[in-house]
């Protein structure tokens, strides 16, 4: 790779993995096990994980990279739910770094498609304990402890560290979280557990100090930030005329979801001339802090897109930006 050209917008080959209940596609992952590659351009064939080990806050922006060092913070995966998943469960970020040394996992589920049956468990429907729950996740009952949401499409669920959750029915999700394996199965309602699904050491008993049981309140966003989190912010934006864009020193890292329509992200050349980036319905773009300035187009009447950006000002304590990066050998 070459370091002194100048970075661009980039899509990236998705990432497949089928279970009894669905499937889950990754849209850009720097997870280690999984680590998506870039689709075009000059950088096409290189893993996030070797751009972030060559350009670094390049592509995150200074404050991002003081923070996290060479992982990339986010990761974007499509759910295609037909049954029931999993009831899994992440911790947070302290408690993730102190016992596994991974990131925690807060995460964001925006509803791209609800058909029959489309639900999400997610927490508790009034303060339990770790006894009664233990026990109703071992015979599978756990789902009447359990706060029941019906889904529609357009509907976004914050879901914090600690929180018990699955997703059920005929259902498509957008998940936006952070960029951590840490995913406990905590009861997979008599069925088999996929073994590429979970890592077998992050079990029921790891998670029960941590599990958060009191009664769960889902609210709803108000208007179109999605999440305003130290870890990720969200904000749905309706793209209805050209938008420009000049980022400030030290600003973070775009990430554009386009839900439907399509968009085009327009990269100014010398001269007058420009660069076009085309992101279509189902896709998603990284727009490196590097591009400091952009355009946004409408690709399609009726574009909708998710914009994820992080905005962290202190350094994790215990992260080392200068560290070699080390891959989990157990997962």
């Amino acid at each position: 790779m070459d370091d002194e050209k100048k970075l661009y917008p980039l899509r990236f080959c998705t990432l497949q993995d089928d279970y009894p209940w669905g499937s889950e596609t990754f849209r850009l992952a720097d997870l280690g096990y999984r680590d998506s590659l870039v689709r075009e351009g000059w950088l096409a064939g290189n893993s996030i994980a070797e751009v972030m080990d060559t350009y670094l806050d390049r592509v995150v922006g200074d404050n991002v990279y003081e923070f996290y060092g060479r992982q990339f913070p986010v990761c974007v995966r499509q759910l295609s739910v037909r049954g029931r998943m999993p009831l899994r469960v992440h911790p947070d970020d302290e408690t993730a770094a102190q016992r596994y040394d991974f990131l925690g996992k807060e995460k964001v589920w925006y509803v791209l498609r609800a058909g029959k049956d489309a639900r999400a468990m997610a927490g508790f429907r009034r303060d339990t304990d770790a006894t009664a729950f233990y026990t109703k996740c071992l015979d599978g009952s756990v789902e009447e402890l359990l706060n029941v949401i019906a889904l529609h499409a357009g509907q976004c669920l914050h879901i914090p560290a600690g929180t018990p959750h699955a997703a059920a029915g005929d259902v498509e999700i957008l998940e936006i979280a952070e960029s951590s394996p840490l995913d406990f199965c905590l009861c997979a309602w008599g069925e088999e557990v996929h073994p590429d699904e979970f890592d077998t050491s992050l079990t029921l008993v790891d998670a029960l100090d941590f599990i958060d049981y009191r009664r769960f309140g889902a609210s709803a966003p108000a208007g179109d930030r999605l999440a305003d989190l130290p870890q990720l912010r969200v904000e749905r934006l309706s793209l209805d005329a050209p938008l420009a864009y000049t980022q400030s020193e030290g600003a973070s890292f775009v990430l554009y979801s386009c839900i439907r329509g399509g968009a085009i992200v327009q990269l100014p050349l010398a001269g007058g001339q420009s660069l076009d980036f085309r992101l279509p319905a189902g896709e998603t773009v990284l727009v490196p802090a590097e591009c400091a300035e952009y355009r946004l187009l409408p690709g399609e009447r009726d574009t909708l897109l998710l914009e994820t950006t992080v905005h962290r000002t202190e350094t994790d304590p215990y992260i080392n930006p200068d560290a070699e990066p080390v891959l989990p050998e157990d997962l």
